[in-house]
């Protein structure tokens, strides 16, 4: 065991380098292929969602697409029947969204084909909507799960048969950036992060949906049937929320079929592994691991992580202190993902 004060888990290797694109989401289907997000969030980004094609980024699923069909992808999700999510923010650099702006779209991987656009009607004028997980065993087409990381934070649900939408949580401390919270991230405190409800993954029976707000360091989780449940109060989804402790602050979580949670801790420039027992243990960790973003569990039995030097960027230093490369990195785990698919 390394003596603390050491850098520990330095044994993960990094698998795309990109010089000029901040990406934030990062995905991986079933063969291998590698996709990522990249919001727009002031720099001049020729796309918001690519895929890693023999170490570069190509615009995904086109070009034309990216130019005209998007505004800004937050989040790239791999679904368990293997088609491709984007979740796009339909806001730029974090201004009000746009008209028809936030939304959800599918293609398909085997054709590179847009398949379908939903646009979720639970929003509030500062919704900024962040990450997603799917059900597809439930309902008759399945549920959507999205992050709502405005200060105020809530869990937004999809019906995917319907394509109807409702927000739970909203505003409740599980989802609700915690009031004074202070970062301190690779020594560095950091007191102007109001974010909510962010990082979220779902337990490997469905049953429940674990998240976090980023400017927290808590681990909540709620039965995925009061979320579904569009007759239960507020109150009523509160009542079953299950307070988890303290993780350290995250932004991306993931999920494997063993029962494990795995949480990135952005202060600490660490990936960490909850199994379900409760035990804790730390994944990756090294000074280039300036923010752990968005986790991916592949088929590969790896896990992918997204790193991004997001406190170095304008928006949060007010100043440019970035140092690409960005990266995509990944570490063996030896587990499978949760695919919920009837």
């Amino acid at each position: 065991m390394n003596p603390l004060g050491a850098w520990l888990a330095t044994d993960f290797e990094i698998v795309a380098n990109l010089e000029n694109l901040m990406l934030t989401g990062v995905t991986v289907a079933d063969d291998g292929r590698l996709f990522i997000s990249v919001p727009r969030w002031g720099d001049e980004a020729p796309f918001t969602v690519a895929e890693i094609v023999d170490g570069k980024p190509i615009a995904y699923p086109s070009q034309q697409f990216n130019d005209e069909g998007l505004v800004s992808v937050q989040s790239v999700v791999v679904a368990p029947d293997g088609r491709l999510w984007l979740l796009d923010t339909g806001s730029v650099a974090f201004a009000p969204w746009v008209e028809d702006g936030p939304k959800l779209v599918e293609v398909d991987l085997a054709t590179n084909q847009v398949l379908r656009i939903l646009r979720p009607a639970a929003l509030t004028p500062t919704t900024y909507l962040n990450d997603v997980r799917f059900d597809l065993s439930r309902g008759d087409g399945g549920y959507a799960y999205i992050t709502d990381s405005q200060a105020e934070g809530a869990l937004i649900v999809v019906d995917l048969a319907t394509g109807e939408s409702w927000a739970k949580l909203r505003g409740h401390v599980s989802t609700h950036a915690e009031p004074g919270f202070r970062a301190i991230v690779q020594g560095v405190v950091r007191e102007n992060y109001a974010v909510g409800a962010d990082g979220i993954a779902i337990s490997a029976d469905g049953s429940r949906l674990y998240y976090c707000p980023l400017s927290s360091r808590k681990l909540y989780s709620v039965p995925t049937a009061a979320l579904i449940d569009r007759d239960l109060s507020d109150d009523e989804v509160a009542a079953q929320v299950v307070n988890h402790g303290d993780k350290g602050a995250s932004d991306g979580l993931e999920s494997d079929t063993a029962g494990a949670i795995y949480v990135t801790a952005y202060e600490h420039s660490a990936v960490l592994k909850r199994t379900e027992d409760g035990t804790w243990s730390t994944l990756l960790h090294a000074p280039g691991a300036l923010w752990p973003d968005t986790l991916s569990l592949g088929a590969d039995g790896y896990l992918y992580v997204s790193l991004n030097q997001l406190p170095r960027a304008p928006l949060f230093n007010g100043i440019d202190h970035r140092i690409p490369p960005y990266q995509v990195a990944r570490v063996k785990v030896d587990a499978k993902p949760v695919k919920l698919v009837r």
